[in-house]
């Protein structure tokens, strides 16, 4: 009788020790559906701006965001969007309806890409960056993000 208690115990135990599964692919959303998701869930919306021949753009949606931790940390604590800074969709940044290529120029004075931009759940832009990065520096990156969180949450 202990041993059937014993092994009971150890397999309820190990069922806790068993890690999370971490995501292996960032769930993008749209601009649009970003911004309405971020409002409502009250998150950060990290913004990774693209262009479809961005070499460096490529290799970091193969190795970065392909990278688990990486991708269970954006789909976890932030709205991942996805935004090409040459499309035409009007989409609402900074509170101006405007392209996405004239937000990218003229609302967040970006000018090379991958770009990123952070983005407070009120649709308020916080900060942008404009760098190659591997899955070690997004990482953290993101993390430095989250330290400033509450703090840009109110924005």
């Amino acid at each position: 009788m202990m041993r059937i208690v014993a092994l009971l115990l150890l397999g309820v135990s190990l069922s806790f020790a068993v890690p999370l599964k971490k995501d292996k692919e960032v769930h993008w959303l749209s601009y649009t559906e970003g911004l309405k998701k971020a409002a409502k869930e009250s998150k950060l919306m990290f913004v990774s701006v693209y262009a479809d021949w961005c070499i460096p753009c490529q290799i970091m949606e193969k190795n970065v965001y392909s990278d688990p931790s990486v991708a269970t940390l954006l789909n976890s604590r932030f709205i991942p969007v996805k935004l090409n800074a040459e499309s035409q969709d009007s989409i609402v940044c900074d509170g101006q309806a405007k392209t996405a290529e004239r937000c990218y120029f003229d609302v967040w004075e970006l000018s090379a890409v991958p770009s990123y931009v952070l983005i407070a759940p009120k649709g308020m832009s916080i900060l942008t960056l404009t760098q190659s990065l591997d899955a070690g520096d997004m990482k953290y990156l993101l993390d430095q993000f989250l330290t400033k969180e509450k703090e840009w949450i109110a924005r």
